[in-house]
């Protein structure tokens, strides 16, 4: 593990996960059942399913880069910090869509390249602002564990892994692996209840022996404590861990470290659009904050900014004018307060 003064010097984030074309539908409950979708969470289908249900779509369908690891570096890009991406993407245009809309972003892409089509995940978005998905993975899950070595991590402060790799167990442990060879902190987000529910036995090792920062919300926190009390699900979440986050929508978010928990507000209460994203993009402000030396409180309320502003568009795509406001938010209240990470693991 690097020191705190080497830390300083590293501000990359890199994101490791499904490179995957978002598409949005905007539709109703009735409209849910009828695909037998999982509200609030996630199903692996293949391309045909998807492209079957597109063509039932009662409003038009919008087209995005997508993936939980993605959108956060894509969110520390926007914000001007320094993001690398890895993953697998195939062939057509949209593989090449999503590359070119990563360098638009100031990612900059490891991208394996497949033969097989780039992944999709069809998003339903209902009139509570769940969003429930259909995932095909394509090219993504080719990816092999011996493509994932540490110089796709090099010069990184903080390496940070969606969830949903927790569902190919080698891939996984090759990535934290080399994360920790290259000397990077670990982040690692639950994505969703379902991947927590199918993962528990690994996902507990994996956070014991790991993970530096863990992120979750609280479906997938339930499912991984057994707690719906806030305060002892994100106690319980720290146990093994440097930095707990406990994410509860629109009650704000809870941040646990070295024996303290930190309430952070929520930006500001409302109805949501779409809470796509949310959970990526709240990363995206907490680990912006992190590798440039601010304070978890002030890293939370980053956090919370980002979370609430992709809330307010269909979609994970903030667009000019919401990172406008996250910007002169942070001019604002964004002092240092220096770096808020231990040197190494608690034993």
């Amino acid at each position: 593990m690097f020191t705190g003064q080497e830390y300083t010097h590293r501000k990359l984030v890199v994101g490791i996960g499904s490179a995957l074309v978002d598409i949005l539908a905007r539709e109703d409950d009735e409209f849910l059942q009828k695909t037998g979708a999982i509200k609030g969470g996630m199903k692996y289908v293949d391309k045909e399913f998807i492209e079957l249900t597109m063509s039932q779509a009662s409003k038009k369908l919008t087209m995005v880069p997508g993936g939980s690891a993605c959108n956060t570096v894509i969110g520390i890009g926007k914000l001007g910090g320094h993001a690398r991406f890895v993953g697998k993407s195939g062939k057509g245009k949209i593989g090449g869509f999503f590359e070119k809309n990563l360098r638009k972003n100031n990612v900059d892409p490891v991208l394996f390249k497949s033969s097989s089509f780039t992944g999709r995940v069809l998003s339903i978005i209902t009139h509570d602002a769940q969003r429930s998905m259909f995932t095909f993975l394509g090219a993504s899950s080719e990816i092999q564990p011996e493509e994932i070595t540490k110089r796709c991590f090099e010069n990184a402060a903080i390496v940070h892994i969606e969830g949903y790799l927790l569902f190919n167990e080698d891939l996984i442990l090759a990535a934290l692996n080399a994360a920790k060879e290259a000397g990077a902190l670990v982040s690692l987000d639950l994505a969703s209840f379902t991947v927590v529910e199918e993962s528990k036995v690994l996902l507990k090792k994996i956070v014991k022996d790991f993970v530096d920062i863990l992120l979750a919300n609280e479906d997938e926190t339930l499912a991984f404590t057994g707690y719906s009390d806030e305060i002892k699900a994100v106690r319980s979440l720290s146990e093994h861990t440097h930095i707990a986050v406990l994410k509860v929508g629109e009650r704000g978010s809870y941040i646990a470290h070295a024996g303290k928990i930190i309430k952070i507000k929520p930006m500001v209460t409302g109805t949501a659009v779409d809470t796509t994203g949310a959970g990526d993009l709240w990363a995206s402000g907490f680990l912006f904050g992190l590798v440039n030396g601010y304070g978890l409180e002030k890293c939370g309320n980053l956090g919370s900014a980002c979370g609430y502003e992709v809330c307010q568009v269909v979609g994970a795509n903030i667009p000019e004018q919401g990172w406008q406001r996250i910007k002169k938010y942070w001019r604002n209240h964004g002092e240092k307060k220096g770096v808020s990470i231990p040197e190494k693991r608690p034993e």
